[in-house]
């Protein structure tokens, strides 16, 4: 068992990571965190690089990358921040239901904008009575002529507020828990859509949302695919969204112990430096064992699905382990920081915080062991 990349792996890891540090960098990084700015420079530069249609088929505009390439890309962009990475990983998500179960008119209109970085997609699934339970949706859409007719509520809908956005939405169309729901393409300035921006801790760049529907009015041609299988679409995807959340930890929380590294190797106490002592050692010791084993928990996850096997458990357990890992080792930052710790431009309490949130969004660390004891027979 060879668990070396490849040399063409290996240059593309370097790229991306070169990428980052040259192109995006940490003062670029802090700025748009505390400003809640989305980073479209950024997403720009990497829409001209053809990194947003990875997950794409070359007939869409795509570059078909197998999951390892996937998770190298998204390791490499959570480099500084995991709002970052959510920034660029969410609109590529999107991009795949519409390239799978779109009309062609469909993609032509809504697949070029994002491509060329001029445009976000957004996903509309949560409600505030069903977070993790999004089957339990209750937005309902009726079909009156030629209209379908919407009415509900969402919230934590990243990035819809953004300029442009297209909206996917997941709404009841029937009274089946599953095959009662379907998903409609809408554009962010549709006629009954008030959209609200929450003063979150984290996905400051991003933005969370709120989105309130009152009688909106979509042409039937809105609907995405079939009616009725809108889960089964928005469930399609949830291995890669799994696999890029667990590889974007490992990525932070490589970066958060190198930062914890290179600030106890320089500051002083006692009469030498912070890093001989052995508390710290120690703490920083597993701290990097937990990172590798987080590391090739992911990839091996990936080199499963890149052999065209299911794996949904190993990536519910790699992305409950690399969090875990993540939150760990920024808790560990921020004790060897001490009070430096708490400003934002040692970046180490925005490890933290994204961490914390890593535990919840994307499926919530009990739902992804209710998976895996699913998948164990339990």
């Amino acid at each position: 068992m060879d668990f070396r990349f490849t040399d063409e792996q290996r240059m593309w890891r370097d790229t991306v990571h070169s990428f980052m540090e040259k192109e995006v960098g940490r003062e670029y990084t802090r700025e748009h965190d505390a400003s809640r700015e989305f980073p479209w420079e950024v997403y720009r530069k990497m829409a001209d690089l053809g990194w947003l249609g990875l997950l794409l088929p070359e007939s869409d505009g795509g570059s078909a990358a197998d999951p390892v390439m996937f998770a190298i890309f998204c390791e490499g962009i959570a480099k500084y921040s995991l709002d970052t990475a959510a920034c660029i990983m969410t609109s590529m998500f999107t991009a795949t239901n519409i390239s799978s179960h779109g009309t062609p008119e469909q993609k032509a209109k809504y697949l070029p904008p994002v491509l060329s970085g001029e445009r976000t997609f957004s996903i509309a699934m949560s409600e505030p009575q069903s977070g993790s339970d999004a089957a339990a949706a209750r937005t309902r859409a009726v079909l009156e002529g030629d209209h379908w007719v919407i009415n509900g509520n969402k919230t934590w809908i990243s990035g819809a507020h953004l300029p442009g956005a297209t909206i996917v939405l997941l709404a009841r169309t029937g009274e089946e828990r599953y095959k009662g729901l379907s998903l409609f393409i809408m554009p962010n300035d549709t006629p009954g859509l008030t959209i609200t921006k929450l003063n979150t801790i984290v996905r400051r760049s991003l933005g969370t949302t709120q989105l309130y529907l009152d009688n909106v009015r979509l042409p039937k041609e809105a609907l995405l695919g079939e009616v009725g299988m809108g889960w089964t679409y928005i469930t399609e995807h949830l291995e890669h969204e799994r696999l890029s959340l667990a590889a974007s930890y490992v990525g932070n929380a490589q970066t958060a112990l190198d930062d914890t590294m290179a600030y106890t190797k320089q500051r002083k106490a006692f009469g030498k430096s912070l890093s001989e002592f052995q508390v710290l050692k120690h703490r920083m010791a597993e701290d990097a064992t937990a990172i590798e084993a987080a590391r090739l928990l992911t990839y091996s996850a990936a080199c499963k699905m890149a052999r065209g096997e299911s794996a949904m458990k190993e990536v519910s357990m790699a992305k409950v382990f690399a969090v875990d890992t993540l939150f760990k080792t920024a808790f560990n930052g921020m004790q060897a920081l001490g009070g430096y710790g708490q400003l934002p431009e040692m970046d180490m309490e925005r490890y933290l915080r994204e961490a914390k949130h890593g535990m919840v969004g994307g499926g919530a660390n009990e739902i992804q062991k209710s998976i895996i004891a699913k998948q164990m027979g339990l």
